[in-house]
């Protein structure tokens, strides 16, 4: 056989480093021992990257049962060391017994030439072990109510959402299972989100991160779960009314990226309108989140269950329904114009319309009439969510959230018109 002897020196080198990083992080844990009271260190685990670097070479050679073989024989190995060590000592783990064997196969896969995946893999398991002090105080932090929520939460998502099918369900085949049981899912994943940042963030922190991480996904499940603790926490509604302008205003250059990315053209339109948009949104956001005097509670703003899923429940129900009002609408009324459909669409959604009128704004569609109905839709919606926040949470949420909204839609609609006429 012939021998790319620079190619096996490159992958016996990663493969003795993947050794030397693991080998490090254990030797530094033990450093304080006495010289031979450290089983499995810096040099026995450089040692089984070669190994593995070794076992890699002669399995793509000789076939992967030999691979496996020196795996057997490697675990049998470590298994009498932590025999030898559980007879001496009371309280032992095997940690380290398995960064070893899991050091192996890593090796291994960089011998095979897998050596961005053995390399980034080594890197998880060495920060995997580093952080050992704060991956336990993080798990005796974690009630049962959080545990199941992250269960829950895994099982809506991973589980049920793949199942769904994607495509569109009885009359005009508005209804898509899929969409609607992704939104319940985003819901919940914002409200899961919030409650954990809040909770390690604190109030202020918690609730900004929040509306800017929930703005870019859904400005509208942010304004419902924020308002939904606004009607539990009314001492915070100014925080939670700045939260919910935050983001509603991150929606707006959202809008305006997805626009340019479909049709470029549309940028020099629609630029106006949703910078004015997003401006009068994020400056009564900014004042309502200054630093109040007596910063509210984290704990106080903590809602009772990590996992809303009976509210995403309702909202995904609600969603359905405009879903179907809003083709109904369509179909009722015919071509009657892209602005009736912009609206009716705006109820529910600003990214779809948005995309559909950009799309067509590259085709047959004017660029102005593109811009004037996307600004509609996402007028539409920002009341929308100024309505839910003064519902569901309150008449003061509702001034404090509504009016800046309603100003806002006032003016952007002023400007598109202004640069339309």
């Amino acid at each position: 056989m012939e021998i790319d002897f620079l190619q096996w020196s490159y992958r016996l080198a990663v493969a003795i480093a993947i050794g030397l990083l693991i080998g490090i992080e254990r030797g530094w844990k033990g450093r304080k021992a006495q010289e031979g009271e450290r089983e499995i260190g810096l040099r026995t685990l450089a040692l089984i990257g070669l190994v593995g670097g070794l076992a890699g070479f002669l399995g793509s050679e000789f076939g992967g049962l030999l691979i496996g073989l020196i795996f057997v024989g490697l675990a049998i190995l470590l298994g009498l060391v932590y025999r030898i060590k559980s007879h001496e000592r009371d309280d032992i783990g095997l940690t380290t017994e398995i960064a070893a064997l899991a050091t192996f196969l890593l090796a291994t896969l960089a011998g095979l030439g897998q050596l961005a995946i053995a390399s980034a893999g080594a890197v998880v398991m060495a920060l995997l072990l580093t952080y050992k002090s704060q991956l336990h105080g993080w798990l005796r932090a974690l009630d049962r109510p959080e545990l199941l929520a992250a269960f829950k939460l895994l099982l809506i998502s991973v589980v049920l959402l793949p199942l769904l099918p994607n495509k569109g369900f009885g009359p005009w085949q508005a209804l898509n299972p899929y969409v609607i049981w992704w939104m319940v899912v985003l819901i919940a994943a914002i409200s899961f989100v919030g409650y954990f940042a809040i909770r390690i963030a604190g109030a202020r922190a918690g609730t900004i991160f929040t509306a800017l991480a929930g703005g870019l996904a859904s400005s509208t499940a942010t304004t419902l779960n924020l308002a939904r603790l606004a009607r539990r926490q009314n001492a915070n509604t100014s925080l939670l009314a700045g939260g919910i302008l935050l983001a509603c205003g991150t929606m707006f250059p959202r809008m305006l990226l997805v626009a340019t990315l479909i049709h470029a053209p549309l940028f020099s339109l629609l630029v106006w309108p949703a910078a004015t948009m997003a401006l009068l949104t994020y400056a009564p956001a900014l004042w309502l989140l200054r630093k109040p005097r007596k910063a509210p509670s984290g704990e106080d703003m903590l809602p009772h269950n990590p996992l809303e899923l009976t509210s995403a429940l309702t909202f995904g129900g609600l969603l359905a329904l405009v879903m179907l009002l809003g083709k109904a609408l369509t179909e009722w009324f015919g071509d009657a114009g892209v602005y009736a459909l912009a609206a009716a669409s705006g109820i529910a959604d600003v990214d779809a319309i948005t995309l559909s009128l950009a799309r067509m704004g590259s085709d047959d569609l004017t660029a102005i009439t593109a811009v004037l109905g996307i600004v509609i839709a996402a007028s539409v919606n920002s009341l929308v969510k100024a309505g839910m926040a003064g519902v569901i949470g309150g008449r003061k949420l509702g001034l404090a959230a509504g009016l800046p909204l309603g100003i806002a839609v006032a003016a952007g609609l002023a400007v598109v018109l202004l640069v339309r006429f």
